[in-house]
């Protein structure tokens, strides 16, 4: 998420290892640049979300960050699904009809496997399925993408950072060059925030809220980027954030969600954050290319 591919770059030690970083807003001053786009859930406003098909979209729409959400199956497996439950985005009320309220963890790989998680966006994407973190990942390398990956609800799944670690692990995404500019891992919990960066202390980290400003300097020590709703944002409030230094000695940054609308991306950009998350990256992109 902190990678630009037009920002100017600084050297950091991490974990032994030499990592070229972006320079923050708040060093960048006068050569400050447009925020970077995220694809929420891929490009979410045009397929459905957390599929394949929704990196696919994005990728095609020429944009190289996408988020998405972890979960995990009753045996085990860790699947790219928004909700703790399948009702929403799957046909999991027909295909099992009387085990509501289909919760995600109450329900093995092989089952959701079978769910059509395509078909309430539109029938185009009829027997679109739930990607298990693991294709996911494959995808997102294929087609040259970087990821910002939510844990969700890691209260509901005791251990779930530790396993996702090793997925990443598995799939090659803890070395150097994806650690330097291809991943973030976010959540909305602080202590799976905190866990992830004390199992993986090279990992980019970022909390999803807005602590108040006299704790900012709690979570510099195990964030990178402070992510909050847009509407709760100030330009007073992301100074705040990009005057810290965060745990990889860097200035913290500010990624702001979710943002579909033009004039709201301007006015974010206008406060300085250093990213935005939208399910509407092309109309994102059309208005920040306009400041």
């Amino acid at each position: 998420m902190h990678a630009r591919a037009a920002a100017a770059t600084t050297a950091a030690f991490i974990g032994g290892t030499i990592l070229i970083l972006p320079t923050s807003h708040a060093q960048a001053g006068s050569l400050r640049k447009a925020p970077l786009i995220v694809s929420h859930r891929g490009a979410s406003a045009y397929a459905p979300e957390n599929t394949l098909a929704s990196i696919d979209k994005a990728a095609a729409m020429g944009f190289g960050w996408v988020e998405n959400d972890v979960q995990r199956t009753k045996d085990g497996e860790l699947v790219v699904l928004h909700d703790a439950s399948l009702a929403r985005t799957t046909d999991v009320k027909k295909v099992y009809p009387h085990r509501a309220p289909w919760k995600v963890k109450d329900f093995t790989a092989a089952e959701v496997a079978r769910l059509d998680a395509g078909s309430w966006f539109g029938p185009r994407y009829a027997g679109t399925r739930v990607p298990t973190l693991k294709q996911y990942m494959n995808r997102v390398s294929h087609n040259h993408q970087k990821l910002v990956l939510e844990i969700k609800n890691p209260e509901l799944y005791p251990g779930i950072e530790r396993e996702t670690l090793k997925v990443l692990s598995n799939e090659g995404w803890l070395d150097p060059d994806h650690l330097r500019n291809r991943l973030v891992v976010q959540s909305f919990s602080e202590r799976s925030v905190r866990t992830v960066h004390e199992l993986r202390p090279g990992i980019t980290t970022a909390f999803l809220g807005k602590p108040s400003v006299a704790r900012l300097h709690e979570y510099a020590r195990f964030a990178d980027l402070i992510n909050p709703d847009h509407a709760s944002l100030s330009a007073d409030y992301v100074s705040a954030v990009h005057s810290l230094v965060g745990p990889h000695s860097r200035p913290m940054e500010v990624f702001a969600w979710t943002i579909d609308a033009a004039n709201t991306a301007r006015r974010l950009a206008g406060y300085g954050v250093d990213g935005v998350i939208t399910n509407k990256p092309d109309v994102i992109r059309s208005a920040l290319q306009q400041t």
